[in-house]
C-alpha cells in the first residue's frame, strides 16, 4: 500500500513517519489488505492543538476516512487511526462483498460526472440587507476553485450509506440499483441519513424526501 505523509506548516519526522506506515499497514492487514493507497495530513491548528485526516483507498471510488484533533500530533494520528479501524471493522464483510462485485464492473457501465468546487464568498457584516442584495446581483456566479471527474456508481441504498459513513462525507449521488435512478442521500443535522429520490411517489406526491437508516 503507498502511503503519502503530508504536513501543513510543519515538518513530520522519520518517527512519525514510521508509526504512521506501521498502524496503517497494520489496519490494512487486518481488517482489508486490498488497500490501494492511504494520505496522511498533519496541520497546526490554532492554539496548541494538532488535526490528523487520513484517508484510504479500498477499491473503486470507496474512501475510508477519518479525522481527529489533539493536543500532541502522535495522538491526533492514533485517534484519527482508531476511527477507520472501527469503520474498517464495522463493515469489513460488507466491504469484502462490494469491493468484488465493483471490481467486476465494465468501465462502460459507470457513468462520469463533473465535480465543482465553488468559493463561497463572504460580505463585510457591515453592509446592510439591501446592498448585500445588489452586491450578490453585480457579482453573478461563484468562482470556480477547482473541477474534476467523478463516478455516479450503482448501488444499493444500505451500499450508499455505508459509502458515505465510511468517507465521512456530508453527501453522496448515486444510482440507484433497484430503479435505475438517479438518488442522493445527505446527511442530516440529527445525525441520521436523508434519502431523496425523484421517482417514489405516494398518494400521488412525487420529489418526497425520504430518511435512510445506516
Amino acid at each position: 500500500m503507498q502511503c503519502i505523509i503530508t504536513g501543513h506548516h510543519l515538518n513530520v519526522g522519520e518517527a512519525l513517519t514510521e508509526h504512521v506506515e506501521d498502524r496503517l499497514e497494520t489496519i490494512n492487514e487486518k481488517y482489508f489488505n486490498h488497500a490501494i493507497e492511504s494520505n496522511v495530513t498533519f496541520e497546526k491548528e490554532g492554539g496548541h492543538l494538532f488535526r490528523a485526516h487520513i484517508s484510504i483507498r479500498v477499491g473503486k471510488d470507496m474512501l475510508v476516512q477519518g479525522t481527529a484533533q489533539e493536543g500532541d500530533i502522535y495522538a491526533a494520528f492514533d485517534a484519527a487511526a482508531d476511527k477507520v479501524a472501527k469503520q474498517l471493522r464495522r463493515y469489513k464483510r460488507r466491504i469484502r462483498d462490494h469491493h468484488e462485485r465493483l471490481e467486476e464492473t465494465p468501465e462502460t457501465e459507470l457513468q462520469n460526472a463533473r465535480y465543482t468546487t465553488l468559493a463561497l464568498e463572504e460580505l463585510d457584516g457591515s453592509e446592510d440587507a439591501a446592498n448585500d442584495d445588489a452586491v450578490n446581483e453585480a457579482e453573478g456566479e461563484p468562482a470556480v476553485i477547482a473541477e474534476m471527474t467523478t463516478n455516479i456508481l450503482t448501488l444499493s441504498v444500505s451500499e450508499a450509506v455505508m459509502r458515505l459513513d465510511l468517507a465521512e462525507a456530508p453527501a453522496l449521488m448515486f444510482r440507484n440499483s433497484k430503479n435505475n435512478e438517479i438518488n442522493m442521500i445527505y446527511r442530516r443535522s440529527d445525525g441520521n441519513i436523508g434519502w431523496i429520490d425523484p421517482n417514489w411517489a405516494v398518494e400521488g406526491q412525487q420529489n418526497a424526501p425520504k430518511q435512510a437508516t445506516g
